[in-house]
C-alpha cells in the first residue's frame, strides 16, 4: 500500500512540476503570472473528473471544490495550498528526478556539475537508502508547494470511509505576499469550521506560530547640483539612505537572528543622483516588539530629515502577514487534531516558530485558524530543494487521518 501510495504521489507531483507557475512579485494583477491559471484549470479540471461538488475556477486562479462526507454531524474542514513557485533567479523551468540517497555527495546534473555536498547539506545525512526527489540543478524543485498540492488531491482521490464535508482550495501567488489567500472568500468558496495548510518543512514539524510581517518603502528625495558648485546645495540621496541604514542594529538582520528573534532587512535600493527608493522587510513574532520596530522606521526617517532640511523623506509601511497564533482562542481544534494525527502515526512532532508566513497566516487574520504542517521536503527556495518519499509519504498519511479524526 505505501510503496502503491509513493508512486500515486510521484506521479502527479511531476505531472504538476510539468506547469511552469512561477509568481512575479514585480506583476500587480492576481494572479501574477497567466501560467497559474493552466495549473489552476489543471486542478479544476481533476476535481471534476474525481467527481467532487462545487468545483470553481474563478478569475484569479483560485481553484475549490468540496468532498462530500457521509457523517453529516461532523465539522467541516479544509485544506488549502498555493499554486505558485517561487522566483529566486533560476530556471522557471522544473525537471526532477527521483535518485536513491547511498550517503555520499549527488550529482544534480553532470553536464552542469552541479553537485549537493553531504557536507554543506549535512540535513539530508538521516535519509541514507531512501528515494529522494531533487531537481536537476537548474531551478528550485517546487515541493514548496506543489508536494502539497499532490497530497491534497491524492487526498481527493483516494478518500473513504467515514468522513464530514471536506473543502479544498489551490491559490495562486503565497509566495509573493499570500495574495491569493487574502482575496479567497471565507464565507461562500471556503466555509469551513477549521482548516490547514500543508507547506514546507521537513518530516514532523508543525506550525502555529509565524513572523508578523510588514513591508517598508523610504523614498529620499535629495537637491541636485553640479559638482563644481554644489557646496551647501546638493543633497546625496544616496547617502541620506545610507544613513538611514546605518541607524540600525546590524545584528538584527536576518544574517544574525534565528528562533523568535525579529528583525529589519533593507533588501532593495533604486537609486540616483536626485531620488533613493530604498525597501526593508519588518519582521517579529511579538505584536509589541513588531510595532515599535514599525515605529523606528517612521523616527528615523524624521531624523534623517532633519539632518538634510533641503532634502524630503517619505515613508510607507503596510502590514503583509500576521502571527498565526494571534488568532489562537477556545477552539484549538486545528491544531490539537494535528498532534493526534502525529502520535496515531508514530511521527515526532516538531513545533517550529516559522521564520516566514503561509497562506494560514492570511485564513488566520480573517478569523480561521489555520495551522500548517509538513510535507516533508528541505530546502525551500534553493536549487538544493529536496523531498524524500518516505516524508511525502507521512505528509499524506497525516492529511488522511486528520479527515477521519475530525469526523469523529
Amino acid at each position: 500500500m505505501t510503496d502503491n501510495l509513493a508512486r500515486q504521489l510521484t506521479s502527479r507531483f511531476y505531472r504538476y512540476l510539468a506547469v511552469t507557475s512561477q509568481s512575479d512579485a514585480k506583476a500587480t494583477t492576481l494572479p501574477s503570472t497567466p501560467e497559474q491559471h493552466a495549473m489552476a484549470q489543471l486542478l479544476a479540471d481533476e476535481l471534476r473528473a474525481l467527481g467532487l461538488a462545487e468545483v470553481v475556477i474563478d478569475e484569479h486562479a483560485t481553484v475549490t471544490a468540496v468532498k462530500k462526507g457521509n457523517c453529516p454531524h461532523a465539522p467541516r474542514v479544509g485544506f488549502i495550498a498555493h499554486i505558485d513557485t517561487v522566483d529566486v533567479g533560476l530556471s522557471p523551468h522544473i525537471h526532477p528526478q527521483t535518485l536513491t540517497f547511498t550517503g555520499e555527495d549527488i550529482c544534480l546534473n553532470e553536464q552542469l556539475q552541479i553537485w549537493l555536498r553531504t557536507a554543506e547539506h549535512p540535513e539530508i545525512l538521516p535519509y541514507v537508502g531512501q528515494e529522494i526527489i531533487f531537481s536537476d540543478g537548474t531551478s528550485v524543485l517546487g515541493a514548496d508547494n506543489k508536494a502539497a498540492v499532490s497530497v491534497v488531491m491524492t487526498l481527493m482521490e483516494n478518500l473513504s470511509g467515514d468522513h464530514g464535508d471536506v473543502v479544498v482550495a489551490f491559490v495562486p501567488d503565497e509566495e509573493i505576499g499570500l495574495r491569493g489567500a487574502k482575496a479567497l472568500d471565507l464565507s461562500s468558496r471556503f466555509n469551513v469550521d477549521f482548516a490547514w495548510t500543508i507547506d514546507c518543512c521537513e518530516l514532523g514539524e508543525v506550525v502555529y506560530e509565524n513572523f508578523n510581517a510588514a513591508a517598508a518603502q523610504i523614498r529620499f528625495t535629495g537637491v541636485t547640483a553640479h559638482p563644481m558648485s554644489g557646496k551647501g546645495v546638493l543633497v546625496n540621496p544616496l547617502l541620506m539612505a545610507h544613513d538611514f541604514i546605518s541607524a540600525f542594529d546590524r545584528v538584527e538582520t536576518p544574517e544574525h537572528t534565528e528562533g523568535r528573534e525579529g528583525y529589519v532587512w533593507f533588501n532593495d535600493m533604486q537609486a540616483n543622483a536626485s531620488e533613493a527608493v530604498l525597501k526593508a522587510s519588518i519582521r517579529d513574532f511579538d505584536l509589541a516588539s513588531f510595532a515599535a520596530r514599525k515605529q523606528k522606521i517612521g523616527e528615523v526617517a524624521q531624523q534623517i530629515a532633519a539632518r538634510y532640511p533641503t532634502g524630503k523623506v517619505e515613508v510607507t509601511i503596510s502590514d503583509t502577514y500576521s502571527n498565526i497564533s494571534n488568532a489562537i482562542g477556545d477552539d484549538r481544534r486545528a491544531i490539537d487534531l494535528i498532534f493526534t494525527a502525529l502520535q496515531e502515526l508514530a511521527i515526532e512532532p516538531k513545533v517550529i516558530p516559522m521564520r516566514g508566513g503561509t497562506d494560514g497566516a492570511a485564513l488566520s487574520a480573517k478569523g480561521l485558524l489555520t495551522p500548517n504542517f509538513f510535507t516533508g521536503a528541505h530546502n525551500f527556495h534553493s536549487k538544493f530543494e529536496f523531498l524524500p518519499v518516505p516524508s511525502f509519504v507521512k505528509s499524506y498519511q497525516v492529511a488522511e487521518k486528520l479527515c477521519y479524526l475530525a469526523a469523529k
